[in-house]
């Protein structure tokens, strides 16, 4: 089972994925790298690793739909 993540990480997450979701892929360090270039949460790198990490799984999730759309 997973952590459960709180209600201001999902949306700034969803927030994120609209104005930026280009630059983020379903690569974690690639993610916590783009949100250290973008300023989001400096100093902050536990909430930095949250926030990557839910952006992964949002990525990967969205890469999964496509495939399985694709082979359909």
């Amino acid at each position: 089972m997973g952590r459960i993540k709180g209600k201001n990480l999902k949306t700034a997450s969803k927030d994120l994925l609209q104005r930026a979701g280009a630059q983020f892929s379903a690569d974690f360090a690639h993610n916590k790298q783009v949100l250290k270039d973008l300023g989001i949460l400096q100093g902050n790198r536990i909430e930095r690793n949250k926030l990557a990490g839910d952006l992964t799984r949002h990525k990967k999730q969205e890469l999964a739909a496509q495939k399985q759309a694709e082979a359909a």
